[in-house]
């Protein structure tokens, strides 16, 4: 039997700038999901062949803004991931989905992880990627094209401030 392949570390400035972009990343993904209940799926495909799953709960408002994250370890894991996936050297491939809770179905949207950044999927894209596995009971989605997250530049003023 092979060897499962050696997962490599990246640098830590490798990792501190991909954290920076994890941060506007989620503070774009919050601002185009708008106001409600929202569950993040992030799956990664590292190189070393290991899938890895993570969700977190999170209720975001306007007025005032607010984040409020129901499980904060949950949510600190999907942020650790999300910062390896957009860093791209130990990642092959990352798929966030976002599902609003809304009646009388939940809706759904999703990004890939491409070139450091999250790329919307279409629906074709998104309904693949939840399709159920066999034999298990799955909440019934409509799913969107999700919108474009705006990339701003990590400049040197924001990595100071970091």
């Amino acid at each position: 039997m092979p060897a499962r392949p050696e997962l490599v570390r990246p640098d830590d400035a490798a990792i501190a700038t991909a954290a920076r972009c994890t941060l506007r990343a989620l503070a774009a993904l919050f601002e185009a999901l708008g106001e409600g209940e929202h569950t993040l799926n992030l799956v990664v495909d590292r190189t070393d062949d290991a899938l890895i799953p993570a969700r977190a709960d999170v209720s975001v408002g306007n007025a005032p803004v607010r984040l409020a994250v129901l499980d904060k370890n949950e949510f600190q894991a999907l942020c650790t991931l999300l910062t390896f996936a957009l860093e791209g050297s130990t990642v092959r491939r990352a798929v966030l989905v976002a599902t609003t809770a809304t009646e009388p179905q939940p809706r759904a949207c999703g990004w890939t992880v491409r070139d450091g950044w999250l790329h919307p999927m279409d629906t074709a894209e998104l309904r693949r990627a939840v399709i159920p596995c066999p034999g298990v009971n799955a909440v019934h989605r409509q799913v969107y094209t999700a919108p474009v997250l705006t990339q701003h530049a990590d400049n040197d003023e924001e990595s100071s401030r970091a």
